[in-house]
């Protein structure tokens, strides 16, 4: 069986090793893909954005099956496309990912259907977003309505910052045109927890719960990144909040897009926190996170391609999804100076004995020489039978490790480990 995966990086490095373990996998095509997942798949110079690109490939070598990773091609009807060729895929179509693709929309949405959430209001005019920031309360949160590759929410502690926020994104165009329209919400407190869910419309079966650490510094301090590492499950996600999740957001959120006529097949992430008032939703995305994928998919136990074709023919019902025991935690090692300006053209050298842990993320590869190309070079996720044990192991190959300007947050993981004592 030939497979299609669109995208790029460290997430679609831990899917592309996870398909690898159905013995039934002949060939992996990767769009791009990148120096690190040429080890695992054959990769073409195709952007995951290049619609009638991948159209033109899938055409040419007739893949068995796609899986489209990443928001932007989902966002803007990959799956449609490749569907109407005949190529079964996983992913939404761009009539569901519209729940990642526009904040408004899914706030609209969870408000119409009773889904707990921060109270928002909703800005297309600069002069009325400010005018409502001279009195709202503080902090607030500041969100554009587009994909803004996961940069486009600013938690502001002061009204100079909100204010600032907001120009940023709809005079100064920080985002495009992803801030032409934006959010301003209620500040949630708690303990943040993601979790992602199979969902072919009909189930949804939601997977071990992770915790993200966005901020580029130790102790949750600097700019917020795509994500500088991961553990699993987290702590904080208890049996009681899995329940009240499944009855109050997972379930109604399957419900009502179908409701609206936008039934979502797929992965759907849910980034939930757990206030005192129980779980309340911060966003959605219509696919695997990066890098909660790191350190979910190690711990699955069923066979992940099983699972998305399940989901691709509407009876995820029928298969029992069983996970690992155990923890799982991943850590990114990025170019220093990440997330604004980073050298790169680094090589890499990682010993033969680690290679299996790492998901790499933005390197190339040039005449035998794997060199970074990125901000977030690669991830290390180690699978131990305590939180504990995982820090531990996923640091000790991360230490291994070398290139110049390595950069990686030392405390990783130790939040979920003081819950977990």
């Amino acid at each position: 069986m030939d497979i299609l995966v669109v995208g790029g990086g460290g997430r679609e490095h831990a899917i592309i090793k996870k398909l690898r373990e159905n013995a039934g996998v002949d060939r992996i095509y990767a769009l791009p893909g990148n120096g690190g997942i040429a080890m695992d798949a054959e990769c073409f110079p195709i952007k995951a954005t290049d619609i009638e690109g991948i159209k033109a490939f899938a055409k040419e070598y007739r893949p068995d099956y796609a899986v489209v990773a990443p928001d932007d091609p989902l966002v803007m009807g990959c799956v449609d496309e490749l569907t109407n060729i005949g190529i079964p895929c996983f992913g939404p179509k761009a009539a569901a990912a519209v729940i990642e693709g526009s904040k408004v929309f899914s706030k609209n949405l969870m408000k119409k259907y009773g889904i707990p959430t921060a109270r928002y209001h909703t800005f297309d005019n600069i002069s009325d977003a400010l005018y409502y920031l001279e009195s709202s309360p503080i902090p607030t949160v500041i969100k554009a309505d587009g994909l803004a590759l996961g940069k486009g929410v600013v938690i502001a502690e002061t009204r100079e910052d909100a204010v600032a926020a907001v120009r940023s994104m709809m005079e100064d165009h920080k985002f495009g045109e992803s801030g032409d329209r934006i959010v301003i919400e209620e500040f949630l407190e708690g303990p943040e927890v993601s979790v992602l869910a199979f969902t072919d419309g009909k189930t949804i079966v939601p997977m071990i719960s992770s915790m993200d650490h966005k901020r580029a510094g130790d102790g949750d301090t600097g700019l917020n990144t795509g994500g500088m590492g991961t553990v699993a499950p987290n702590p904080y996600y208890t049996d009681e909040a899995a329940a009240r999740c499944m009855e109050e957001i997972f379930v109604p959120t399957m419900r009502a897009m179908n409701a609206e006529g936008r039934t979502f097949k797929g992965c759907l992430y849910f980034g939930l926190m757990i206030t005192e008032k129980g779980p309340k939703v911060i966003e959605y995305n219509c696919r695997f996170g990066d890098p909660e994928a790191q350190v979910v998919l190690p711990l699955l136990d069923t066979d992940l391609l099983t699972i998305m074709q399940a989901v691709t023919e509407e009876r995820l019902a029928e298969v029992d999804v069983k996970w690992k025991d155990g923890s799982a935690c991943c850590v990114i090692a990025a170019s220093d100076g990440y997330p604004v300006s980073y050298e790169k053209g680094y090589e890499i050298d990682i010993p033969e004995d680690v290679l299996p842990h790492v998901y790499v993320a933005g390197a190339v590869e040039e005449e035998g020489r794997l060199l970074t190309s990125g901000g977030r070079v690669l991830g290390v996720t180690a699978v131990e039978p305590t939180l504990a044990e995982a820090i531990e192991a996923s640091y000790d190959m991360l230490d291994r490790i070398d290139f110049a300007n390595k950069y990686y947050r030392a405390d990783i993981g130790q939040r979920a480990l003081k819950a977990v004592r």
